[in-house]
């Protein structure tokens, strides 16, 4: 059997998506693009109006090109509306969140053990270099204009030892660099029957534990990049170890949404502005050369346009490196998307675009202070494509293939980063 799996949204998307890989490549299934494919996965998102609608727009130029196909669809969006992917073309089961884990055999389309057995996963399936890894899904913050509580439900956590025998397995096979990914990762191990914490866990990855165990390889030769953390659960014990160790990248991404502390309240985030900015200033103190991303929300009901000033200036002199925006949009069932005084969509799209410039400037401020700078990268792609640890994504002379970590100089900076090889 041919498939293609079609992912949308966040590292913990991807994760999934690689768990589906896993299991068909082990019956023997073989990937092959979308219009080819006898079974099509869509794992969808929904934290916007705007990637509901790219996931339809999707299914249905799927089904166009390949009529043929048996699309699944699965993800946050087919757990909020089924009814809605059921009905578009092709469609032949929609598979809720908790249902993930069971999707293949739910679906009744895997290829059958009398097949050949594939081929295990490894790096470059997928077109991924680097493993992601989730270690804890669902949450329990009520943030106001966010649904994923209710498509992920509560927290749950993998326990310490069954991360350390998946990093075992994933770095056997050859993986160099693993993303450790959670819809709230700081939430990490509060669930569990024995309680932990996300320290913890990062700590035992670091090469020890309570216990005395330890992962193969010497702290060089395997990466670890924590993706999103809250800003309150970003301790200071989580910035030292990063910052100390070999085995974790200098790389942060933080969501500030808003930098007014009136909007905060009302999207119900549990800091301050005050509390971040000190959070990230400690950061960039303690690792210069750290990159930080933040999300940031505009639009959000009832912004003032002074609000919206305290925003853009903070963000003119915030220490970060990239920022992700999003245009607010109501989702039903959210506390936000019952509130009045709605910021007109014309002002949202304006504000949009001004913080997006904001975002462009900050990366370029970045980037400049990157050149000459030297630094240890995993190799992309057919190896002329490296990216550093704190996500630096380098140019590199031909000549290497991907997943090799090599030494690099940044020496440009422009649409494209360039840099070359340091040996020895």
């Amino acid at each position: 059997m041919k498939y293609a799996v079609i992912t949308f949204g966040c590292r913990v998307n991807q994760a999934d998506s690689l768990g589906f890989e896993e299991e068909l490549r082990a019956a023997g299934a073989t990937a092959v693009p979308a219009d080819a494919a006898d079974l099509v996965v869509v794992n969808t998102c929904s934290v916007t109006a705007s990637a509901d609608q790219g996931a339809r727009q999707t299914i249905r130029r799927v089904a166009r090109a390949n009529p043929g196909a048996k699309i699944v669809v699965t993800g946050c969006y087919a757990t909020r509306r089924p009814d809605e992917l059921a009905a578009l073309p092709n469609v032949v089961r929609v598979v809720r969140n908790d249902d993930k884990p069971r999707l293949i055999p739910l679906v009744h389309l895997a290829v059958t053990g009398d097949g050949p057995c594939g081929a295990a996963i490894e790096p470059g399936v997928a077109g991924r270099t680097a493993f992601t890894l989730r270690v804890q899904t669902g949450c329990g913050e009520p943030c106001s204009y966010c649904i994923i509580p209710a498509t992920r439900g509560a927290p749950r956590s993998v326990p310490v030892d069954d991360v350390l025998r998946e990093v075992e397995r994933v770095t056997s096979a050859g993986f160099k660099e693993v993303a450790l990914t959670g819809v709230h990762l700081g939430s990490y191990g509060r669930d569990l029957e024995s309680p932990s914490s996300l320290i913890d866990l990062l700590r035992a990855l670091d090469g020890f534990d309570a216990s005395g165990a330890t992962l193969s390889g010497s702290p060089s030769s395997i990466l670890f990049r924590i993706s999103s953390l809250e800003p309150m659960d970003c301790s200071t014990e989580i910035v030292d170890l990063v910052a100390r160790s070999e085995r974790f990248a200098p790389h942060f991404h933080l969501p500030l949404q808003h930098a007014s502390n009136r909007v905060l309240a009302a999207m119900r985030r549990p800091y301050t502005i005050a509390h971040y900015s000190t959070l990230v200033d400690d950061i960039r103190a303690t690792m210069p050369g750290a990159s930080i991303g933040s999300d940031i929300i505009v639009g959000f009901p009832t912004e003032t346009d002074e609000e919206f000033e305290e925003l853009a200036a903070y963000l003119e002199r915030a220490p970060l490196t990239h920022l992700h925006v999003f245009p607010y949009s109501d989702r039903p069932g959210t506390a936000a998307s019952a509130m009045a005084d709605k910021v007109p969509g014309i002002v949202v799209r304006e504000r949009a675009r001004r913080v997006r410039e904001l975002g462009r400037r900050l990366t370029e401020r970045f980037h400049e202070s990157q050149v000459g700078t030297t630094h240890r990268a995993l190799t992309l792609e057919d190896g002329s494509l490296a990216v550093t640890g704190n996500y630096l994504k380098v140019r590199i002379p031909p000549g290497r293939t991907r997943n090799e970590w090599v030494n690099v100089v940044v020496t440009e900076i422009g649409d494209t980063i360039r840099g070359n090889l340091v040996i020895g």
